[in-house]
C-alpha cells in the first residue's frame, strides 16, 4: 500500500468541511476535489461547487424582482391609480353635462369624490379583515340580494331611468341591486364548490345549483332589463366551473344553447334587437340606435396617439351620451390618445393579472375560488366596457371599473378589490396559476 493511500486513512488527520476521506478524489494534476466534476477556480472567482448549485437563483432583471413584491402591495398600488385616474377623467368628462343639469361644472365630479371616499373605507376595511368571514354570510348575503331584485321590479319602489328600472333609493343615493348580486353570486358559487370538493361529492353537484343560482339571478336581471350584468353573472358562474375542474365540454354545450336563447330573447324585445341591428352596422343606425356607437369611434379616432389634451375634448359637448359613464373611455381615447388609452387597459390587465397570482397563492382552496371569482367580475366588465365602446360588442350599459362614473357599482367594485387585497395578504409564495384549478391541488 502506498504512502499516500495509507495516509488518507490515518485517525488523526482532519477532515475538511465534514466530508469523509472516501469522498475526496485526487485528480490528474494532483489537485484534491469533493466531487469529480468541480474544478479548481480561477484566481479572483468564486468556486462553483454543490453548495452553490443547489442555491436558489435571484430574481433576474425588472420581471423577476416584480415577482418578489407582495401581491397586496400591487393590487393596492393599481388600485390608487386607477381610482385617481377615474376621478381626473370623470372629472373631465361630466363637466358639461354636469353644468346643464346642476348648474355648476363640478357636481358630478364632487358626487363621485364623496362616493370614492365610501369607496375607500369600505376598501380599507374589507382589505384588513380575514376574508373567511365572508363564507358565513355568503348565503345570507344571496338571500338579501335576491330579495332587492325582486323589490326593484314593484311597481313603484324601484326607480326608472333610460328605460330600465335598476334602482333603490333616492335623490343620489342610489343603489342597484344587481351589482350586489355579482358579490353575492361570487361568495356563494366559492362557498358551494369549496364544500362539495371537501366532501367529494361528484361534479354534477356542483355545476347544477351554480348553473341554477346563476340562470335566477340573472333572469331577474334581465326583467329589469340589464342584459350586461347578466353576462357579466354568467363569466363569474363558468370561471368558477372552470376553477372548480369540472369537465368543460358539457359546459360548453349549455353555454351555446343559453347564447341561442339569448340571441333569440334579444331579438324578440324591440329595444334590444335595435341594439343588435346597430351593433352590426352601426354606420347604418348612425341618426337612431347607433348613433352613440358611432360618435364613441369618431372620438377615438379624433385621439390619434397623444390625444387633443385632457379636458379638450368635443364628443362630451353633447355630441356623445352617458360620456363620464359607460363611455368614458372613448373621452381617454379621445383627450389622451392610444397611449392614454393603452395605459388605462394595462393597468386593468394588471389588476387582473395579479388578482389570478392572489388566487393561485391563496392559503385555502375557497379564497383561491372567490378570487377566481372576483378577477371574473373585473375582466369581463372591461371587456364588455371597451368592446361596446370601439363597437365590438352590442352597448350594455356595463361601467368601466374604477374609471367611470357610479355610486354603488363603484363601492362594490372596491369591495371587490379590497376582498382581493385581504386573500393577497395571506398569500403562500411561489404558487403556480394551476393551483387555483381543482386539477392541480386538494387545497379547501
Amino acid at each position: 500500500m502506498s504512502p499516500s493511500r495509507t495516509s488518507a486513512a490515518r485517525p488523526g488527520r482532519p477532515l475538511a468541511d465534514g466530508v469523509p476521506p472516501s469522498a475526496e478524489r485526487v485528480g490528474q494534476h494532483g489537485t484534491v476535489g469533493r466531487h469529480t466534476t468541480q474544478r479548481r477556480a480561477a484566481p479572483g472567482r468564486a468556486a462553483v461547487g454543490p453548495r452553490h448549485a443547489g442555491a436558489p437563483r435571484g430574481p433576474a432583471g425588472p420581471l423577476g424582482a416584480l415577482r418578489q413584491v407582495p401581491t397586496a402591495t400591487v393590487l393596492v398600488t393599481l388600485v390608487a391609480v386607477l381610482c385617481v385616474f377615474g376621478v381626473v377623467m370623470v372629472g373631465s368628462a361630466s363637466e358639461v353635462v354636469s353644468l346643464d343639469t346642476y348648474g355648476s361644472s363640478y357636481a358630478i365630479l364632487l358626487r363621485e369624490c364623496l362616493w370614492l371616499v365610501v369607496g375607500v373605507v369600505a376598501f380599507v376595511l374589507v382589505s384588513r379583515a380575514d376574508y373567511t368571514r365572508w363564507r358565513r354570510w355568503s348565503g345570507l348575503v344571496m338571500v338579501a340580494t335576491i330579495v332587492l331584485l325582486l323589490a326593484v321590479l314593484v311597481p313603484g319602489v324601484g326607480t326608472n331611468s333610460g328605460g330600465s328600472t335598476r334602482w333603490l333609493g333616492f335623490g343620489p343615493f342610489l343603489l342597484q341591486p344587481s351589482e350586489l348580486m355579482k358579490l353575492a353570486l361570487a361568495l356563494a358559487g366559492a362557498d358551494l364548490v369549496a364544500r362539495r370538493e371537501r366532501a367529494g361529492r361528484p361534479h354534477r353537484t356542483i355545476v347544477g345549483p351554480l348553473v341554477l343560482l346563476t340562470l335566477f339571478a340573472a333572469v331577474l336581471v334581465l326583467v329589469q332589463p340589464d342584459m350586461g350584468t347578466a353576462m357579466v353573472l354568467g363569466c363569474i358562474a363558468l370561471a368558477l366551473l372552470f376553477a372548480s375542474g369540472v369537465p368543460m365540454r358539457p359546459i360548453a354545450k349549455l353555454v351555446g344553447g343559453l347564447g341561442g336563447l339569448a340571441v333569440v330573447a334579444g331579438l324578440a324585445d324591440p329595444y334590444r334587437r335595435a341594439r343588435l341591428l346597430s351593433f352590426l352596422n352601426p354606420g347604418a343606425h348612425a341618426s337612431g340606435s347607433g348613433y352613440q356607437v358611432v360618435q364613441s369611434l369618431i372620438g377615438l379616432g379624433s385621439g390619434h396617439i397623444f390625444g387633443v389634451g385632457l379636458g379638450n375634448g368635443r364628443e362630451k359637448w353633447g355630441y356623445l351620451p352617458n360620456a363620464h359613464t359607460d363611455f368614458i373611455f372613448s373621452v381617454v381615447g379621445e383627450e389622451l390618445g392610444l397611449v392614454g388609452a393603452a395605459c388605462v387597459l394595462l393597468l386593468l390587465f394588471a389588476f387582473v393579472w395579479f388578482g389570478l397570482r392572489a388566487a393561485a397563492r391563496a392559503p385555502d382552496r375557497f379564497g383561491g375560488l372567490l378570487a377566481v371569482g372576483l378577477v371574473a367580475w373585473i375582466a369581463a366588465e372591461t371587456l364588455i366596457n371597451v368592446g361596446a365602446v370601439v363597437g365590438l360588442l352590442p352597448v350594455t350599459g356595463i361601467p368601466l371599473p374604477f374609471i367611470s362614473y357610479g355610486g354603488s357599482s363603484l363601492v362594490l367594485t372596491m369591495v371587490a378589490a379590497g376582498i382581493l387585497v385581504s386573500i393577497a395578504r395571506r398569500e403562500r409564495p411561489h404558487a403556480s396559476v394551476a393551483g387555483v384549478t381543482g386539477r392541480a391541488g386538494t387545497r379547501r
